[in-house]
């Protein structure tokens, strides 16, 4: 893969703050063109630096009001990829990690309230082949959200 440079770093660092800022804004805060800052950016995401965009939703807005991570054991380890495509059909399901520890896979979960939950839980990730037993886990708050730091070198 090819290196990113201290320029890369420095405008990883502006749109990691604020994804709708200007071209233009972010080109004078760099000192370059908007024409550089545009050719930079798209380099990054064909490498993957940059991995998605978009807008982040509150789910307690939405109606979800439960935000809990769930630790789910299979019966062996190489089942994951079978189930990350049952996971995948349950909208509410909005990660899935494959771990290490006590759990096979750790997902996050939103859910409107607590009947919500244990019906997720007990019709459908219960229910998924493979899965041999859950463990959960609601999380009451949600204090920090933040990007990974990009030190400027």
């Amino acid at each position: 893969m090819e290196k990113i440079d201290k320029l890369d770093k420095q405008i990883l660092n502006i749109i990691m703050r604020n994804a709708r800022i200007p071209s233009k804004d972010v080109a004078m805060e760099c000192g370059v063109s908007r024409a550089a800052i545009h050719q930079r950016i798209q380099r990054m995401i064909d490498l993957q630096v940059i991995t998605g965009s978009g807008y982040t939703v509150n789910p307690k807005i939405l109606g979800y009001r439960t935000c809990t991570y769930i630790g789910v054991n299979l019966e062996r380890g190489a089942m994951y990829r079978d189930v990350v495509p049952e996971l995948e059909k349950i909208p509410e399901v909005v990660e899935c990690h494959y771990t290490t520890g006590p759990y096979t896979m750790l997902i996050k979960v939103f859910a409107r309230d607590n009947e919500q939950l244990m019906d997720l839980l007990n019709n459908k990730i219960q229910c998924i082949k493979g899965v041999t037993g859950t463990e959960t886990l609601i999380s009451l708050d949600h204090s920090i959200d933040r990007g990974i730091p990009i030190a400027a070198d």
